[in-house]
């Protein structure tokens, strides 16, 4: 464990572990690039992603490096950073160790833990082959196959129930995520596919949002959250509130009030949990698999060990702060400060999440924005999410790529990245395409 002694110029510079190149282990890095240490950043994939774009990518909106870049080139002129492709499978606390993928360990003076969350589907794990989540690139190929595919069915299909549903898309979830892909999935259906089709309508596609709760969007005021809900029915999303789902197979979903839909494409929003990575830390964890930690990012017992992001609970005014991304970066920044200065616990303070608004796009010039006490709606809040994202995106090649392709998507009625890169038969179309290990 560190000292805390004051880093100088000409001491052996600490060694700097973060696990994760998400927003959270990514600003972190980058604070660290004037320190004094050694940073080394692991991931199990090559690229940075932002996350709030993907289902974008699932809906055929934008590709995958429209989104996406290269760890390595993001860091390039950083000379005190280092980054490995390599997956994080243990933490050894007592020992300051991090054991990869390849049984190899990764000694560290701080340690960063910014794996991030996965696909919960609560306790039903076979519900997976079923219904795709949205947490990775692959993840949203799938789904865009699976929706595209769902489509190319239809039109070769002579049986009228069979068409009827394969023409039927649920998602499941009302948060951001759900509403997001609902949206996108009938405004793919009713607009960017029509008149694209010979043997059948497009625009017969129904697309059903099913929410656990009361509402959608809960997070947000109910004002707010009424008005998302009359935009999707404007563009033919069908909400269905208080649906417990208990069954899923490959046709479809069973609810606990003994309704079912039969479906053949599911796409699943309504929850995520920590990782197994989290488990192996040895200490107590909430419901959800996240680490709990203190006021300044750091876990209990373990003053140089700290979890940020998606992965950790931290709890601020007698609530969590949400699994959002700017919470990551602000964290990020905040433990770099931290290691930068060498500060130990007394004299680190305590993390203040800054919340500059929450925003939810429904679909072409629908969205709403809650930012301080202003709420927005309808086109001024989705002009107010597209400025937002593109400011954030990472790169200005990216920017001005995303911004082309929104331009033109907005004005033709088009996208262009409707590929199928999977072979399939009319059989096994819509099951699951074989793909990497997710787990962080």
């Amino acid at each position: 464990m560190p000292t805390f002694a004051p880093v100088t110029a000409g001491s052996t510079a600490a060694r700097v572990v973060i696990v994760g190149g998400g927003f959270g282990g990514l600003w972190c890095a980058r604070r660290l690039a004037d320190a004094n240490v050694a940073v080394t950043l692991l991931d199990r994939t090559n690229h940075h992603l932002f996350q709030p774009l993907l289902y974008q990518v699932a809906m055929a909106g934008l590709s995958p490096a429209e989104i996406a870049a290269p760890i390595r080139s993001l860091l390039r002129d950083q000379v005190n950073a280092r980054v490995l492709l390599a997956q994080a499978v243990g933490v050894d606390l007592a020992g300051c160790e991090v054991t990869l993928d390849d049984g190899s360990t990764l000694p560290y003076d701080w340690l960063v833990l910014a794996v991030g969350a996965k696909t919960s589907y609560f306790g039903n794990p076979d519900w997976e082959r079923h219904a795709c989540g949205l947490k990775t690139i692959e993840d949203a190929l799938e789904i865009r196959r699976r929706v595209l595919m769902a489509f190319e069915l239809a039109e070769r299909t002579t049986d009228m129930a069979e068409r009827k549903q394969l023409l039927t898309f649920v998602v499941i979830g009302g948060g951001p995520t759900g509403v997001e892909l609902a949206g996108a999935i009938a405004e793919l259906a009713h607009t960017v596919l029509s008149h694209e089709f010979r043997s059948m309508d497009p625009e017969s596609a129904q697309v059903i949002l099913v929410e656990g709760g009361s509402r959608i969007l809960a997070q947000f005021p109910a004002g707010l959250s009424q008005s998302a809900r009359q935009q999707l029915a404007e563009i033919g999303v069908q909400v269905q509130l208080g649906g417990r789902v208990v069954a899923m197979d490959a046709d479809g979903v069973g609810f606990e009030d003994g309704q079912r839909i039969a479906a053949r494409t599911v796409v699943w929003g309504a929850g995520v949990r920590g990782t197994r990575l989290a488990e192996t830390l040895g200490v107590p964890l909430d419901r959800s698999g996240r680490v709990p930690v203190g006021q300044d990012c750091s876990v209990a017992g373990h003053p140089a060990v700290f979890a940020i992001g998606d992965m950790a609970l931290h709890v601020a005014a007698g609530k969590p702060l949400p699994g959002l991304c700017p919470v990551a970066m602000q964290q990020g920044t905040f433990v770099g400060d931290i290691i930068a200065r060498n500060l130990p616990p007394g004299q680190r303070g305590t993390f203040g999440y800054v919340d500059r608004g929450s925003m939810a796009t429904i679909g072409r010039s629908r969205a709403i924005a809650w930012v301080g006490k202003h709420e927005l709606r309808g086109f001024v809040a989705w002009l107010a999410w597209l400025v937002i994202h593109l400011l954030q995106l990472i790169g200005f090649r990216n920017r001005l790529v995303v911004l082309v392709s929104w331009a033109w998507s907005y004005f033709a009625y088009k996208r262009g990245a409707r590929l199928i890169t999977e072979r399939a038969t009319a059989h096994q179309a819509l099951r699951p395409a074989p793909s990497a290990q997710k787990e962080a």
